[in-house]
């Protein structure tokens, strides 16, 4: 084997060099400087790493000469060197950056060294892996950005665990805070947090795949498949009209949003003065697409709890978490029929079933609230808020994340019912998390028939194969694992009371966003748990559902069949 000349082993030294300051950014990341000394050597410590990283590139080109592909990896490692040189206290986005980096290049060459190259053609190929990596990156950005002295009010500051932690809830559509989106970020932060949650919402894919559509692109057959996937749509449909369909579905539904929510906030004051027209119009837009998107995330301190008694609000939010809730294949179903002759019949056994538990769903929470809260934290309402608060948190329990009552007053009784309806959730190919109401629908159908002796399990006239409950079953056990850990440890290292532990959990994994008040006194080891649990529950559901639907394994012999006891 030729041995490497001198300049390759100092491009070599240099990568080294480079994971060594990636390893040690992630405890400088978390250390904030408390006087001027350690600003300085703060900064000293981020011009050093500048230089590292330039002189790992200077090395290569020497190496290996000038490319394109070269100068295009170049371009984002120039753009942050100049954000941390020339914007004001933005060191730490460097540093953040070149972990991401750094951390990026290692798995990759891990990845090429163990399968030769053919791992990346394995990922670009298996839809599942795609959507985990699309929001690791969305997130990954989303961090960035906010770590950015701008995004943030003078006066505030806005850590790593924090940046991570809200640019997670955002994309993942949960609503969780540890920092008030309406005081601690500037209208640039409230921007990014609006944008992530719109592509979060939405999914990586559908929106990369309609810019490529726009600028007259062809979609792929692995690009159709992957679209098919994060959409929910099973049936094979043109996915070119399906992809508009749902942009105008969205756009239609959020301007409509906003235009209602406009005539209640031009009349908001906020400190005694009424908000400016800029202001009125932003805040109609930023809570339509929040509450379309199921994100939870409001600009108000207390969420829309002083608008309780607001018949628009109550509404105009609701409508949308419902429509937003139930997915886009629904959507464009009933759009469909009502084209045509409308009739239930018309309708596919998914959106039969979507519409029907939807619909009993928030009947059975209305009612569950109404009880549970008359003399709790409804005591003093009117009858007519006690009809609004019951109707909104039963719409909003579920993925949404609003409030319009003090949810860290909530009953026992009341936590039991919101901690069920989160692990539930919204629809498949919505914007919102949990198991989704088909599971829990296919799940109840099940067990109705096991009891009644029936081998087959059918609904509106149709029977579900084996392999969907199968699904289901899988679906709920690895739910509730994952849940049940992650549980016991936040119960172990934080000191909150159970309930508000696991309401927290439950309401993280359904990417709900309610929160009964411990949310910003977690430790970090219960922020960064939280955050996980917030991330797989948008993607890991959905990705498990994919990667189930794609095994085939197939066997060459039987083993033999032996009855166990089982009650």
């Amino acid at each position: 084997m030729e041995k490497p000349n001198f300049s390759i082993k100092v491009e070599r030294t240099a990568l080294i060099i480079l994971n060594l300051f990636a390893i040690i950014n992630i405890r400088i990341l978390f250390l904030t400087p408390s006087n001027h000394l350690e600003v300085l050597l703060f900064r000293g410590y981020t011009f050093i790493t500048i230089f590292a990283l330039l002189f790992f590139h200077l090395m290569r080109f020497m190496n290996k000469g000038v490319s394109s592909e070269k100068i295009r990896n170049l371009i984002p490692d120039i753009i942050f060197i100049l954000v941390a040189i020339f914007i004001k206290d933005s060191e730490r986005v460097f540093l953040f950056y070149l972990l991401g980096r750094q951390t990026f290049i290692f798995i990759r060459g891990l990845a090429i060294a163990s399968y030769e190259g053919k791992s990346r053609d394995r990922l670009a190929h298996n839809p599942p892996i795609f959507v985990l990596y699309s929001f690791m990156i969305a997130i990954f950005i989303g961090t960035l950005l906010l770590l950015l002295p701008r995004a943030t009010v003078e006066g505030e500051h806005t850590s790593l665990l924090d940046a991570l932690f809200t640019s997670t809830s955002a994309t993942c559509v949960t609503g969780l805070i540890v920092k008030n989106t309406g005081t601690h970020f500037t209208l640039l932060g409230k921007s990014i947090i609006l944008l992530l949650i719109q592509i979060g919402g939405l999914g990586i894919m559908t929106v990369s795949s309609a810019f490529a559509m726009i600028l007259g692109q062809k979609l792929t057959a692995r690009s159709e498949n992957l679209i098919q996937n994060v959409v929910g749509e099973s049936n094979k449909v043109d996915m070119l009209s399906l992809l508009k369909s749902i942009f105008l579905v969205t756009i239609i539904f959020e301007i409509i949003g906003a235009l209602l929510l406009y005539s209640t906030f031009k009349k908001l004051t906020i400190n005694g003065e009424l908000l400016s027209n800029f202001e009125v119009i932003y805040y109609s837009i930023f809570h339509s697409i929040s509450a379309f998107c199921n994100a939870g995330f409001s600009l108000f301190e207390n969420s829309f709890i002083g608008f309780k008694s607001n018949f628009n609000i109550n509404f105009v939010i609701t409508f949308l978490i419902i429509f937003g809730g139930i997915g886009f294949p629904v959507l464009v179903d009933i759009k469909k029929n009502f084209m045509e002759k409308f009739r239930f019949s018309r309708f596919s056994l998914h959106t039969k079933i979507v519409l029907c538990g939807t619909a009993f769903l928030l009947i059975l929470g209305f009612v569950s609230y109404f009880i549970s809260e008359y003399n709790c934290t409804m005591k003093n309402f009117s009858l007519i808020d006690r009809i609004y608060s019951s109707y909104f948190q039963s719409v909003t329990t579920r993925t949404a994340g609003f409030n319009t009552i003090d949810t860290s007053a909530l009953s026992k009784p009341s936590v039991f019912t919101s901690v069920l309806f989160m692990f539930i959730g919204a629809s498949p190919g919505s914007t919102g998390g949990g198991i989704k109401t088909t599971a829990f629908v296919i799940l109840v159908v099940a067990v109705i028939a096991m009891l009644r002796g029936s081998r087959d399990v059918n609904i509106f006239k149709r029977k579900v194969s084996e392999s969907i409950i199968n699904r289901v079953m899988v679906l709920i056990t690895i739910s509730l694992t994952l849940l049940s850990i992650m549980i016991f440890l936040l119960l172990l290292i934080e000191p909150f009371p159970f309930e508000q532990t696991i309401f927290e959990a439950f309401s993280a994994f359904g990417t709900v966003g309610l929160s009964m008040g411990i949310t910003p006194f977690l430790s970090s080891l219960g922020k960064v748990i939280i955050i996980i649990l917030m991330y797989f529950g948008r993607v890991g559901p959905l990705t498990l559902i994919f990667a189930i639907s794609e095994m085939n394994v197939k066997t060459s012999y039987l083993f033999t069949e032996e009855k166990i006891s089982i009650g």
